[in-house]
């Protein structure tokens, strides 16, 4: 009998565990796809700004970079799906955005950002290089 029940305890305290577990999953899994949810409506916006000058435009795209500056150093997996959503918001409308699309110089500026974001590759690892030297004697030879 008392097999039985510490078999019971134990498959609920698994049971919960798989459950906890599958909950946080999902949790992350859609703060993540909040992250890619508002970076595309972000671009969307972005693509459709008219200031009346350029300073306010200016200021805006610094508040833009503070942004995601401080959303990397808070979190970077919410970071990295921000910018895949911004990467694919700018793609999708690189492909109808012509001539008559009028965007600023600021906004092509920024926008080649988010074209070649995924350019560059994060090193999984820091490496530390150290040179090791092993001294040697000199051997001479000689005829004489």
């Amino acid at each position: 009998m008392k097999y039985i029940g510490t078999i019971t305890a134990m498959l609920a305290l698994f049971i919960s565990a798989s459950v906890s577990a599958q909950e946080s999953q999902e949790k992350e899994q859609d703060k993540l796809s909040y992250y890619e949810q508002r970076a595309k409506e972000d671009a969307v916006y972005e693509q459709s700004l008219a200031t009346k000058n350029e300073e306010d435009e200016k200021d805006f795209w610094k508040d833009q970079k503070r942004y995601e500056k401080d959303l990397r150093k808070r979190d970077k997996e919410a970071y990295r799906a921000y910018m895949k959503g911004k990467q694919d918001a700018y793609a999708e409308h690189a492909q109808h955005c012509d001539d008559h699309c009028h965007h600023s110089r600021e906004y092509y500026g920024h926008a080649h950002f988010y074209y070649t974001y995924y350019d560059y590759q994060y090193p999984r690892r820091t490496y530390v290089g150290t040179g090791v030297r092993v001294s040697s004697p000199r051997v001479g030879i000689s005829i004489f």
